[in-house]
């Protein structure tokens, strides 16, 4: 069963992004990681997280960037360098429109850039090109906007 991993340290931007992913019909079970370094022990089966009945490996990472302790670009760098995390799909979820975010996102190998706040309408867009393995129409603030 597919399982999505949510690092976000925002708990309003937590519950409008559950609440968008339920209106877009996305019933695929959510997990959350409060901060950089609970992302990681996530990822990397350690400590609280060592269970992966209870915590499953996600097939999608929605990262926010600006995170406590280890920043977005941190953890995206830390996933892709991880060989058993190479099929996990990430998409960065961040308010920033700066286009050296965006290619910085894109160097370290996101799948995907979204501009907060996050529709349901863009999620379910989201989803389809990630089944359909078309994401790079979201790599751009102008497109993100209108996905």
């Amino acid at each position: 069963m597919k399982h999505i991993l949510v690092v976000e340290d925002t708990e309003d931007d937590v519950f409008f992004l559950k609440r968008a992913l339920k209106a877009a019909g996305i019933t695929i079970p959510v997990q959350v990681a409060v901060d950089g370094q609970q992302a990681l022990d996530y990822l990397s089966y350690s400590g609280a997280y060592a269970d992966r009945e209870r915590y499953p490996l996600p097939f999608l990472v929605l990262l926010d960037l600006k995170l406590p302790y280890i920043m977005g670009f941190d953890v995206l760098r830390w996933i892709r360098q991880q060989p058993p995390l190479a099929d996990v799909k990430v998409v960065v979820l961040s308010s920033s429109q700066q286009e050296a975010d965006i290619q910085m996102a894109r160097t370290l190998g996101c799948n995907s850039y979204l501009v907060k706040p996050v529709t349901a309408e863009k999620l379910a867009s989201l989803m389809q090109s990630l089944e359909e393995g078309r994401v790079d129409a979201f790599l751009s603030p102008s497109a993100s906007q209108n996905a």
